[in-house]
């Protein structure tokens, strides 16, 4: 498997582009299209929050039949909590790019992210879409990647090749994300395509198993949005054997998707919202995978230990005790923890560690925090950040 440079337009038959619609007060970039030449397969994981967004329902509904061809997405406004004329707005975006587009108006999925409960401006809306439509391009990638940006400082993009029973499979995807990032999803966009052949049934298990791992396992903030959509489109021009079960050549596909949504989701946590750090939270020794990963998610999404990760503080006993809150079940006495490779806790009390080279570690822009709980022999992963005075400052302005 090699990365390569580009997003999703890397597959062939994949267009896109941004244009500013006017939806974003600041004019920037603000509604992204993704079409593919000829329809395709299609799979889509979404937020679990009941107070989902009109877009998330429609294209929930649309992406069962496993077939699309279009990807619509505003910034800006999450067309959220605005009830059947939000709705009717959905409807109408995707109902547009078809028209422009000449396909089924059920060939389009729509996505919207931005502001809470605010109708979607549709005059601007339409013209962006029209706009859109003639700006499509192999090398539109990028724009789209800008287009789905709110409060994010960077777009987010990544590409591979591999081979997938003896054909190369390029996968391509784009996300946007920086607050109000917590699973179950992760609160963000992430449009993929590929170009392997695989049903529809095989693709939205792959989809759901790699976002298990990857956007399902990062935090910044604790809060879960109203529009997590990740959505992939697969063209089947690769030339491989159709991937119809759990087969080596699916195991092929899910390292190369699994390589994409993983750098994708640490792309996220890298851009949090005020963020300065990345962390990786790491526990080993649970019972069971269910409990590692509650004990790393406790960890991470305590803003006592995320607090102390800014001040450059090495205060592990707000490790422990989010350890001992997760939920998880462990002898607190076998408890050990690292920051990074410096062990400070053995058997649940300090090390005689020295304080100046720990505080030194928390100064880098990458921490690594592993606990081993000695219950077991199951671990999982969290990725998250810290938490700073600047992510307060931005979302305390958010709305104005």
């Amino acid at each position: 498997m090699r990365e390569l440079m580009g997003s999703i337009t890397v597959v062939e038959g994949v267009l896109a582009s941004g244009v500013s619609a006017g939806v974003k007060r600041s004019k920037e970039k603000d509604l992204a299209l993704i079409f593919c030449r000829e329809p395709a397969v299609a799979a889509g994981v979404f937020t679990t929050n009941l107070m989902k967004a009109p877009p998330v329902l429609l294209t929930q509904s649309r992406v069962k039949s496993g077939r699309a061809q279009a990807i619509v997405a505003n910034s800006g406004n999450a067309n959220a909590c605005t009830g059947k004329a939000g709705f009717e707005d959905a409807r109408r975006m995707a109902q547009i790019a078809a028209e422009e587009l000449k396909i089924a108006p059920e060939m389009v999925l729509v996505a919207s992210t931005g502001v809470i409960g605010v109708r979607l401006p549709m005059d601007r809306i339409e013209r962006g879409i029209r706009q859109a439509v003639k700006s499509l391009s192999p090398k539109g990638g990028h724009n789209a990647a800008r287009a789905i940006m709110t409060t994010d400082k960077l777009p987010k993009e990544c590409a591979v090749s591999l081979m997938v029973a003896g054909k190369e499979v390029r996968i391509g995807g784009i996300a946007k994300g920086a607050g109000m990032i917590r699973p179950n999803m992760a609160t963000m966009l992430c449009f993929l395509a590929t170009d392997v052949s695989i049903t529809a049934e095989m693709l939205q298990s792959a989809l759901k198993e790699s976002v298990d791992l990857s956007f399902n396992r990062i935090t910044v903030d604790g809060d879960m949005s109203t529009n997590d959509t990740v959505l992939i489109l697969a063209t089947g021009e690769a030339g491989n054997p159709q991937i119809k079960e759990k087969d080596e050549a699916y195991a092929q596909f899910r390292e190369g998707l699994d390589y994409v949504t993983r750098k994708l989701a640490r792309m996220i946590v890298e851009d949090g919202e005020g963020a300065t750090k990345l962390v990786t939270v790491t526990v080993k020794g649970a019972r069971n995978e269910s409990e590692a990963e509650m004990a790393a998610r406790a960890v991470a999404e305590s803003p006592l230990v995320k607090t102390a990760i800014y001040g450059m503080d090495p205060n592990w006993g707000r490790v422990a005790a989010a350890l001992g809150y997760s939920g998880a079940v462990f002898d607190p006495e076998k408890v050990q923890i690292w920051f990074d490779d410096l062990q400070i806790v053995d058997n649940g009390v300090a090390t005689d560690y020295d304080e100046d080279s720990a505080r030194k570690l928390l100064m880098k822009n990458n921490l690594r925090i592993t606990a081993n709980l000695n219950a077991g022999d199951a671990e999982a992963t969290i990725w998250t950040c810290d938490l700073t005075d600047e992510y307060i400052r931005i979302n305390a302005s958010y709305r104005s």
